[in-house]
């Protein structure tokens, strides 16, 4: 994410130094394709949103955790098992993936 002032200086060594696209992207450490948009165009910030989540590794384990989750809503809260218990389940069945995946699936879900 860019921030407004490092987008000013940006256009200020573009249109009052002069200085190429090239030279700009080296110094503050960009891609020269990144500093060529900001020139292109009006923007004052620059934002990147994930549309979605990609879950490669958790994908084969995904209707079993729902299942799971499913189970513990009938169940009184201080009976419902954590996300760090679902996740210690999930690698006994051979998920290889990181917590924080399980983590926000089990938030998105619940």
């Amino acid at each position: 994410m860019l921030t407004v002032e490092t987008i000013a200086k940006i256009r200020r060594a573009y249109h009052r130094d002069n200085k190429s696209i090239r030279q700009i992207a080296k110094d503050m450490n960009l891609a020269r394709n990144t500093v060529r948009k900001i020139i292109r165009s009006d923007d004052t910030e620059r934002n990147y949103e994930r549309k979605s989540q990609p879950r490669p590794q958790l994908e084969p384990y995904k209707e079993q955790l729902i299942q799971a989750l499913e189970d513990d809503l009938q169940k009184p809260p201080k009976r419902q098992r954590s996300a760090q218990l679902l996740f210690e389940i999930l690698q006994y069945e051979g998920f290889t993936g990181g917590y924080d995946s399980v983590r926000r699936f089990v938030k998105k879900v619940a």
